[in-house]
């Protein structure tokens, strides 16, 4: 059954935005696209937790259903905690992170920046020293406000934009050393220049 783009997009505006992965797919877009073209329940979103089951259960008609078990439990929203004492500066938590909610340099510590973090657990398994845990917002920053799901997906789409252009000026930068490599070889072979 192919998707409606229309049913999709109601379906992915009503999911948090958090692009854990844990539903099986690859962020919340993916996710409403299988829902909206039958090869997904709509009880795979624990971050959305009740209400958002409740939700695409209205928009979609289907029954709802207890959160599948395969994808965690629904609980509090949390929020990424590092251990300064731990932390090796690294940088591998910086990629995964969905909404750019970790800073940090090289050889530093990293920090979470609690306002923007989802709770997506996405940095804990990069991480050679475990020095990531996850704690619920209100006993870790009880302060800061769980990030709104649309700005959730504007801080995504602005990471998934500069991982673009970053990987895009990494394939030319590499095909001109290609490029050179080869002029190199031609010129050491006794061709033309």
């Amino acid at each position: 059954m192919a998707a409606s783009p229309s049913l999709a997009e109601a379906l992915h505006a009503l999911l948090p935005q958090t692009q854990c992965t844990r539903c099986g797919y690859d962020g919340c877009r993916p996710y409403a696209e299988a829902i909206a073209g039958g090869a997904a329940d709509i009880n795979r979103c624990p971050p959305g937790g009740e209400t958002t089951l409740q939700r695409l259960a209205t928009l979609t008609g289907l029954p709802v259903r207890p959160i599948d078990p395969e994808c965690g439990t629904a609980g509090p929203p949390m929020v990424a905690v590092i251990d300064a004492a731990r932390c090796i500066g690294c940088a591998r938590c910086l990629p995964p992170c969905p909404v750019d909610a970790i800073v940090g340099a090289q050889r530093q510590l990293h920090v979470v920046l609690d306002d923007l973090c989802t709770g997506c657990e996405l940095c804990i398994a990069p991480c050679p020293v475990d020095c990531i845990t996850l704690a619920p917002r209100t006993a870790q920053a009880p302060f800061s406000t769980e990030p709104a799901p649309g700005d959730n997906l504007r801080r995504y789409e602005a990471h998934r934009a500069r991982r673009g252009r970053r990987e895009a000026d990494r394939l030319a930068l590499l095909a001109e050393r290609k490029a050179r490599a080869a002029r190199l070889s031609t010129r050491r072979d006794g061709g033309a220049p």
